[in-house]
């Protein structure tokens, strides 16, 4: 007999994971608006439900993983019909970002990405080691049943695990960097004005790289290092996703410094992009972000030691300091 007091304790876990399989879909559906085929399959140069998926466990808990599954069911019975390969395509986008979580949290990973470490973590674990899973058994699955052939198995090994790592990448971190935004009446207007400053020289900057047909990309990155010194993760990973997507547009559409490439150089050149701003993003950011901290410490340290100064030796702390000769 199923007692009251248990349904109550379960409906939150069952309604948090009906929402997160609907985000997930939802998110699906906007990463495969940039869609391309490699060998047969569809994959996309970023998949944002892989981000989605890791924060929601590293914020919520293991008990998310369902919704993960259902997501990428929902998302699989819209594209093909569900059989064995389908199959491990859940099973892969599942237990990746549940291998992620795992692996992030043994390593003493901190959602707030605070310390050099978390970056690291993130970068190394969440999104290139772990993503390996998922790649492995999407592509797997697909040759064992015949719908991939062999010798297409690494291309599509290749776009499949870099998708999912780009998603990690750029979603995450946003993700993650959303609880730390303080309310906009702590935030003082001329932060506003810079704020809308990056935001404008983001978009600037990412329609010439990626309109014109010179060899510009480079361009990004300043406005990369802008975001992430001044306003650290929750300026620098808006900044990615928006020059991602305007890369990832380019680079599916053949235009600007894409045009004439074919679809494998194309993709390498927009992962190395996308791989590129989203570590010096991160990185960096968690670089300030772990000063600033050992900062305040430092000032706060200082302050402490004035008090105590002041409670043994009343008025010295007034003293000019060096002292006149």
């Amino acid at each position: 007999m199923v007692r009251t007091g248990d349904i109550r304790r379960a409906a939150p876990a069952v309604l948090g994971n009906l929402v997160l399989a609907a985000v997930y879909y939802g998110a699906a559906k906007i990463g495969l608006l940039e869609q391309v085929v490699v060998a047969g399959a569809v994959v996309s140069p970023l998949w944002p439900p892989t981000g989605i998926a890791v924060s929601c466990l590293l914020l919520l808990g293991l008990r998310m993983w369902p919704g993960i599954a259902l997501g990428t069911l929902l998302v699989i019975s819209t594209l093909t019909r569900l059989d064995l390969a389908g199959f491990g395509v859940i099973a892969g986008n599942t237990l990746a970002p549940v291998c992620a979580c795992l692996m992030l949290r043994r390593a003493g990973f901190r959602t707030e990405l605070d310390r050099l470490r978390d970056g690291v973590a993130l970068v190394a674990l969440g999104a290139f080691a772990a993503m390996v899973l998922s790649a492995t058994l999407g592509s797997g699955t697909q040759v064992l049943t015949g719908a991939l052939p062999a010798r297409d198995f690494w291309p599509t090994w290749a776009s499949w695990w870099a998708g999912d790592a780009m998603g990690v990448l750029v979603v995450t971190p946003l993700l993650l960097a959303l609880r730390t935004v303080r309310p906009p009446r702590a935030i003082p207007l001329y932060r506003w004005a810079e704020a809308a400053a990056l935001l404008a020289a983001t978009v600037a900057v990412s329609l010439l790289v990626t309109w014109s047909t010179l060899a510009v990309l480079f361009l990004v990155f300043p406005v990369i290092v802008w975001a992430a010194l001044r306003f650290q993760l929750i300026g620098a990973t808006p900044c990615v996703l928006v020059m991602s997507v305007f890369a990832i547009s380019a680079a599916t559409g053949r235009y600007g410094p894409f045009t004439g490439r074919s679809l494998l150089e194309a993709m390498v050149n927009l992962q190395a992009l996308n791989a590129s701003a989203a570590l010096t993003a991160l990185l960096l950011s968690a670089i300030v972000t772990e000063q600033n901290a050992i900062r305040r410490r430092v000032e706060q340290a200082c302050q402490e030691l004035a008090e105590v100064v002041d409670r043994l030796a009343p008025g010295e702390r007034r003293r000019s300091w060096p002292p006149d000769g």
